[in-house]
């Protein structure tokens, strides 16, 4: 077990480094010129020159990358180039109102997931099968920032139950989780049918049926523990996912998470803070998959064995 944790750790340090590199190449290959857009639009060619010396974007770029890597080493993510603070202190202060988002948003998906994907497997090739389908269908197609509006209309603006937008106590945390867990929780409740109708057609799940044991003790029992394994692994893919790409959320919202700095940060050419939530992201990613391969073991002895 321990040589496989160093194993994973080290694969996910070389994830790391491939994802710092490949980001760090994309963004210097942009046409944007970050010093210029420092020095502002009346600069002049010096101005913008002594801009980019001071930043020391006139290095060679694997000087430029080498230097990044080693304030990598040493937990420092570089300095904001607009705001003059560090990465790691801008990060950090908008961390909390992401993770609140995050567990929100993965808990109403997967309340939601789990329940739907449950009941159209149970009532597989019914009206309800199909009308769950179908929804999950509608959730997954839908774009963000339609159902944001939607729900900001109907119980913001028209029926006043919940606030507009901002950060700060449970009834701002509603509408955001709950546009995230709709839209996430069509991929989940497909998952859940699809592993649950392969589940329930097992030899054992017959022989429980067939010792008397009640419907609703063979599928949460028998079946269901048996469906959760697919389940794991995509709330380990939501959490990176959740870390850095819930933007349009995060705008309609005025939710102030580090998606919401990112997308900032492109549109001002803040090549320190877009590498700093990338890397932050792809952690978020590559320890919710150790997680869930963590995880799993708990919930089927059978990997345990092997």
């Amino acid at each position: 077990m321990a040589l496989t944790l160093l194993k994973r750790l080290a694969g996910a340090a070389l994830i790391l480094l491939g994802v710092a590199a490949v980001t760090f190449l994309l963004l210097y290959g942009l046409p944007a010129d970050p010093a210029a857009m420092i020095a502002g639009r009346s600069a002049t060619a010096a101005s913008i020159a002594a801009v980019r010396h001071q930043l020391g974007l006139d290095l060679p770029l694997p000087e430029q990358f080498w230097r990044y890597l080693a304030g990598l080493a040493h937990g420092d993510l570089g300095r904001s180039y607009i705001q003059r603070t560090a990465v790691g202190t801008l990060i950090a202060a908008r961390l909390p109102a992401t993770l609140v988002l995050m567990v929100c948003g993965i808990g109403v998906e997967v309340a939601l997931g789990l329940t739907l994907g449950v009941l159209a497997a149970v009532r597989r090739d019914r009206a309800l099968d199909r009308a769950v389908m179908t929804l999950s269908f509608v959730g997954v197609s839908a774009p963000q920032f339609i159902v944001a509006l939607l729900l900001l209309y109907v119980f913001a603006a028209q029926l006043g139950w919940l606030p507009m937008s901002g950060y700060g106590t449970p009834a701002h945390a509603v509408l955001p989780a709950l546009t995230l867990g709709l839209l996430g929780a069509g991929w989940y409740a497909r998952m859940v049918r699809s592993a649950m109708v392969d589940v329930l057609d097992r030899d054992y799940v017959r022989t429980a049926r067939a010792k008397g044991l009640s419907a609703g003790r063979v599928v949460l029992r028998h079946a269901l523990p048996n469906a959760l394994l697919p389940i794991v692994a995509m709330i380990g893919i939501d959490v990176g996912q959740f870390m850095g790409g819930v933007v349009v959320v995060e705008a309609v919202y005025g939710w102030p998470g580090i998606g919401q700095l990112a997308f900032q940060a492109i549109q001002q050419v803040d090549v320190p803070i877009i590498m700093g939530v990338t890397l932050v992201s792809a952690l978020a990613v590559v320890l919710g998959n150790l997680l869930a391969d963590l995880a799993a073991p708990l919930l089927d002895p059978r990997i345990r064995a092997r």
